[in-house]
């Protein structure tokens, strides 16, 4: 637990909470101390895992689609007015869509890019300001094995991720040189949750990962010294075949 003090407290925000690796990463951040912006669709679901968060620092939960730039720009001016500028951003948003080129239709195509890149931008044009006045700060992107390699049977997820990361890339190295940390974690592996178990029945042994310990490889890229960042790391399972 964090000596984090109620004056020095730091606030992180999740674009995109979800019952996996969202959850994880808000309860995480509220065990270092961390006021805790919280933004997904379903203001039910927010509520849920605002409850199982376990510091004892403030929390904002804002029922936002993501895919909507005036909904993302109201709710960082909420989250900024209860809780404070933001420290760290993740970038955790991404619209799944497992269809071919053939069998994709424009709206499916779009609100993929919609969610995974644009949200990603207009969330991090919401933060920067407040980073760049203290000269720090922390902004990360959540990517997939398909943000290096597209998959087949998912034109609209693949190109979706790869633009997330091109947009990491971009800003990263925009931002370095300002104090703001930019970076991108590829997911390659299924996260453990019963959610995933029962999405993949046929896939009882496949290992997966634990979203507790991803949540932490999160945490060490936040804490990282200036002199040694990194911009990309990639989680796997141990038995996991390398990007397949």
């Amino acid at each position: 637990m964090s000596d984090m003090t109620t004056e020095n407290r730091k606030v992180a925000v999740v674009a995109g909470v979800g019952p996996g690796l969202g959850a994880a990463l808000v309860r995480k951040f509220s065990s270092e101390g961390y006021a805790i912006g919280m933004l997904a669709r379903s203001e039910e679901s927010l509520s849920t895992i605002a409850q199982s968060l376990p510091g004892d620092g403030p929390f904002k939960t804002v029922a936002t689609d993501l895919s909507d730039p005036q909904a993302v720009a109201a709710a960082f001016e909420t989250i900024i007015s209860a809780l404070g500028p933001p420290d760290v951003l993740v970038n955790h948003a991404s619209a799944a869509s497992w269809n071919g080129i053939m069998d994709s239709t424009p709206k499916e195509f779009e609100m993929s890019w919609r969610v995974s890149v644009l949200a990603a931008f207009h969330c991090s044009r919401a933060v920067i300001p407040g980073m760049l006045a203290t000269g720090s700060g922390s902004i990360l992107f959540t990517g997939a094995t398909s943000s290096v390699r597209g998959r087949d049977g998912a034109v609209a997820f693949s190109s979706a991720k790869f633009g997330s990361r091109g947009l990491a890339d971009a800003m990263a190295r925009e931002l370095w040189p300002q104090g703001i940390h930019v970076a991108h974690i590829i997911v390659d592996g299924l996260i453990g949750t019963s959610g995933e178990r029962k999405k993949h029945p046929s896939e009882q042994d496949e290992p997966m990962l634990d979203p507790d310990a991803m949540a932490e490889s999160y945490w060490h890229l936040v804490k990282q010294d200036r002199s040694c960042w990194t911009f990309e790391i990639d989680l796997r399972p141990n038995r996991e075949a390398f990007m397949e």
